[in-house]
């Protein structure tokens, strides 16, 4: 049966039952989903979702390479750092759990605190190995992301800057460019917001832990989570607001029908 973002569930499924039965994981080292379990546009629903989330356009345009890989390094910036590793996170990743993309948008500090108290450590330590370790995950995590956004907003204005000196550029395909244009920078803006969080949560953790189970790996992880903040203040692309609003340029009514010539990439979340 297939659902609201066109995917079908059975082959997801299957291939988790696959990766079950080989008795491996499906997850890298940071959290990515490996190769043998994902499609090239296993993300494309992150942008949609974004878009979709404050009410912009979404395009139907093929995603560049690079637009891809923006994508695919946001989905585990966007994702709670505390359900990462799951079994079944191919299925997350595809953006198939409603109650999932639901919680995408909720902002709730005290989250991370809480799974961490729940998650079976034998000791303190183990508790302030993991949030320095989330914490340092998400400092290489956003650089490999930061480089790619660079490279798509420099691609995004060349884009517009060609689109100036073409004029018979047709209503659907200037629709399509500027809905992308917007599409990505909503990405990149809900990572910014994500990161601002995700900084607040380990903090609320770490305030937390230095009080209920003092150790000097606090220290440490202050370290990490100073290191986290001064890279996140120097990685602010777009414009902070509520939930990068879109630009007033592609908040037009799209074309009737030219529209449909490119399927549409599947939809996204918070």
């Amino acid at each position: 049966m297939g659902n609201r973002h066109g995917f079908k569930l059975a082959p997801i499924l299957a291939a988790c039952a696959a990766l079950a039965l080989q008795s491996c994981s499906s997850l890298t080292d940071l959290g990515y989903v490996d190769h043998p379990a994902v499609a090239d546009n296993i993300h494309a629903w992150v942008g949609q979702e974004a878009a979709a989330h404050v009410g912009a356009p979404i395009s139907f345009a093929n995603l560049t390479e690079d637009e891809r890989t923006l994508r695919d390094e946001a989905f585990p910036l966007i994702q709670p750092a505390y359900a990462r590793g799951r079994w079944d996170q191919v299925v997350y990743d595809y953006g198939q759990k409603r109650d999932f993309q639901r919680s995408l948008w909720i902002v709730d500090p005290t989250l991370y605190y809480i799974n961490l108290l729940v998650a079976n450590f034998r000791s303190t330590a183990g508790r302030y190995n993991r949030l320095n370790d989330d914490i340092r995950n998400d400092v290489v995590m956003m650089g490999n992301f930061f480089q790619t956004a660079h490279r798509v907003i420099e691609a995004d204005r060349k884009r517009q800057a060609t689109m100036a000196l073409i004029p018979d550029l047709a209503p659907a395909e200037q629709f399509n460019a500027l809905a992308r244009v917007s599409e990505n920078n909503l990405v990149i803006a809900w990572v910014q917001e994500s990161l601002a969080q995700r900084a607040a949560s380990y903090r609320y953790a770490l305030n937390r832990m230095a009080i209920n189970e003092p150790e000097d790996l606090a220290t440490t992880v202050d370290i990490s989570l100073t290191l986290l903040k001064q890279q996140i203040a120097n990685n602010q692309l777009v414009p902070a607001g509520p939930f990068g609003m879109p630009p007033v340029a592609v908040a037009a009514v799209p074309p009737p029908v030219a529209m449909v010539a490119a399927p549409p990439l599947p939809p996204v979340v918070k």
